[in-house]
């Protein structure tokens, strides 16, 4: 049995509880179309950014991660903040990209992760999910997350809102002051991939770690 181990370096402290299951889930699951068996292990990647542009914690991140765990991919988390990920491919993923191919001595192949406007549009994929979390059985209309996802340029603004309006009725004693920053590690966990498949930056990731495995000579076929 082959071990990958992977880092992951996020925007936030949030964005690492609500991704890191997803990218291992998502790693095991491309793991089948490879060629025996793969013991996949997505490790956090802790960097001070103080003074660093996003190059520069790439390489930070992908130096530590291959010093501290043998790394051979490196997953990086960046939100499109935009409708598309164009321009944060032009401006970020491909010039870290092309960075960290010079570094030989560092882990080198970059995974992107670049969930379109923010990262909470993939907590949107699974409305379900996000209403068992609330606690509520309001429609998605009255919680106003009956859009596509990546259609919505504040998903976290929308699902503040609709933590609002789905609790706001509720006695103070039941509401225990319910944040969205208690939904992150718990949807993270819980989201079913199948949800996220509808969503065309899951795809994009989906299609990186394909890559990241092609070169690792890795996979059955194409």
């Amino acid at each position: 049995m082959a071990q990958i181990f992977a880092g992951l370096l996020t925007e936030g402290s949030t964005d690492i509880r609500f991704l890191q299951s997803i990218v291992q889930k998502t790693l095991e699951m491309i793991a089948f179309d490879c060629s025996g068996q793969l013991d996949i292990e997505v490790l956090a990647i802790e960097i001070d950014k103080t003074g660093l542009n996003f190059i520069e914690q790439v390489l930070k991140a992908s130096k530590q991660g291959s010093e501290e765990f043998s790394t051979q991919i490196i997953c990086i988390h960046t939100d499109a903040d935009s409708p598309t990920s164009k321009e944060v491919y032009e401006r970020k993923i491909n010039p870290a990209k092309r960075e960290l191919e010079k570094q030989h001595k560092y882990c080198g192949l970059l995974v992107a992760i670049v969930p379109i406007q923010e990262t909470e549009a993939w907590m949107l994929a699974d409305k379900e999910l996000l209403k068992r979390e609330i606690g509520t059985h309001k429609t998605d209309k009255v919680l106003g997350i009956n859009r596509n996802p990546e259609t919505i340029a504040n998903p976290k603004e929308v699902i503040e809102k609709a933590i609002q309006i789905a609790r706001g009725n509720l006695t103070r004693k039941r509401r225990n002051n319910l944040t969205i920053a208690d939904l992150y590690l718990s949807i993270g966990q819980s989201i079913d991939l199948e949800k996220l498949e509808s969503l065309s930056s899951y795809q994009d990731f989906k299609e990186n770690v394909r890559e990241a495995f092609r070169k690792l000579k890795l996979l059955r076929h194409s």
